[in-house]
């Protein structure tokens, strides 16, 4: 039951809702099943199973047979996964040539932009948060930091790893705090061996929030995220308001000189091993 546990939080991790995470794991242990068979066995409605098989075969996770009655059957671990980044790398591309396109667009309007008014705005999905923190990371030039859950790591990850890296590249500094539990052990990992900065605050609960460069910030109204995918609904305030950025720059460094080394943190799970289910 441990090694099912790990298995599904690292495919949660990963991207998958937990019903999808359940069912590909089941597949792949018991092998091709029907769906009236699936739903017995996860004790759940046909229906529910239908609705989640179909999510799975559009990932590129599983696929139908061609006889009838229809039996279903997880695609091989690698492939699967595999299937799953290109999905992700192709949503990446899709939103980085619509990018391009408006700032063509954008070269042809009267625009008057002033830096004397701040601005505000409400980011309502996963895929906006990302966009605008990409955008974001290619105009600064000194430091970003965060406060951020354990999930969130995982997009920091997916999809600003090559940000990041630039970013770093060109003499720019990343710190976080997050509430570093075993699952996110080798996410957190990833960041620390690129040089960024992590440290751990246990069952961290107040806000969420990005920082850069103390100029512009992003702070979390309700990120409730199951999931590593775009399509997740937030509710994330924008804002370029100086003296909100400097307040919340303020929070994170009180965090910071409380929190514990991340390294530190994984020593001391690696004592513990696995959670036990």
């Amino acid at each position: 039951m441990a090694d099912d546990s790990e298995f599904l939080s690292r495919l949660i991790g990963f991207g998958l809702s937990e019903k999808e995470a359940q069912l590909y794991l089941h597949l792949l242990k018991y092998g091709p099943k029907p769906p009236s068979l699936l739903a017995k066995s996860l004790k759940t409605y046909r229906e529910d199973i239908y609705r989640v098989l179909t999510s799975l075969i559009d990932k590129g996770m599983v696929n139908p047979s061609l006889e009838s009655p229809t039996v279903y059957a997880a695609v091989e671990l690698n492939i699967a996964l595999d299937a799953v980044v290109k999905k992700h790398e192709s949503e990446l591309r899709e939103m980085e040539m619509r990018k391009q396109e408006l700032q063509e667009i954008s070269k042809q309007q009267h625009f008057s932009p002033s830096d004397e008014f701040s601005t505000f705005k409400i980011l309502k999905s996963a895929r906006d948060v990302v966009t605008t923190a990409s955008s974001t990371l290619k105009s600064i030039e000194k430091e970003w930091i965060a406060v951020i859950s354990p999930i969130s790591t995982g997009f920091t990850s997916l999809y600003y790893f090559e940000d990041d890296k630039k970013f770093i590249d060109r003499g720019g500094k990343i710190r976080f705090i997050t509430d570093i539990t075993y699952p996110y052990v080798e996410i957190i990992q990833q960041h620390l061996d690129m040089e960024i900065e992590v440290k751990h605050l246990d069952k961290y609960s107040g806000i969420m929030f990005f920082v850069f460069d103390r100029k512009i910030s992003m702070t979390a109204i309700n990120t409730d995220l199951k999931r590593v995918s775009l399509n997740e609904p937030v509710s994330v305030l924008w804002t370029d308001d100086r003296t909100y950025a400097e307040y919340l720059a303020s929070t994170f460094e009180m965090l910071w000189n409380q929190s514990v080394p991340a390294a530190q943190r994984i020593e001391e799970l690696f004592k513990e091993g696995p959670p036990q289910v």
